[in-house]
């Protein structure tokens, strides 16, 4: 939907460019090594999959880490859905007072975290943007085309 939009997307692989199998044994190809891309930003934003083993590999990824304070640091714009969030967290990224994340990681993230869980089924709180899960993923994609190329676009 983003490429539709005419958002350019950069697939970044924390293994590279191979293939990785995510759940229901979807298989994506990155464009290349996170790594790579993260000499390359600022980026508009930057989003983080729903997948709980991707999720936690990001949470444990030095390089996630850098992007994502970056992105924090120059106020940029940042999304996140399923269990996306936790990665968040795990950071410390502030990413304001409100937060939506699939109900099954929703006591991870709340654990011991200042933040509230929306009930919203997209939550746009200052920067960040959450969702709660794969049934709900193009309303979570036409927010994110909305904020970065305007309600028209996502119209």
């Amino acid at each position: 939907m983003l490429r539709r939009a005419g958002i350019k997307v950069t697939v970044a692989g924390l293994a590279g460019k191979d293939p990785v199998q995510c759940s229901r044994d979807v298989v994506i190809c990155p464009d290349a090594s996170l790594l790579k891309y993260k000499k390359e930003g600022p980026y508009d934003m930057v989003v983080l999959p729903r997948d709980n083993l991707g999720a936690q590999n990001l949470s444990e990824s030095a390089a996630m880490k850098e992007i994502l304070k970056e992105q924090e640091k120059r106020k940029g714009l940042i999304a996140a859905i399923c269990a996306g969030p936790t990665a968040l967290l795990a950071h410390e990224i502030d990413f304001g007072s409100k937060v939506k994340t699939h109900p099954l990681a929703k006591d991870k993230t709340m654990n011991g975290s200042h933040y509230s869980y929306s009930e919203n089924r997209v939550e746009k709180d200052g920067l960040i943007l959450t969702r709660h899960g794969p049934g709900t993923s193009f309303e979570f994609a036409l927010a994110i085309v909305e904020a970065l190329s305007g309600k028209e676009v996502a119209d």
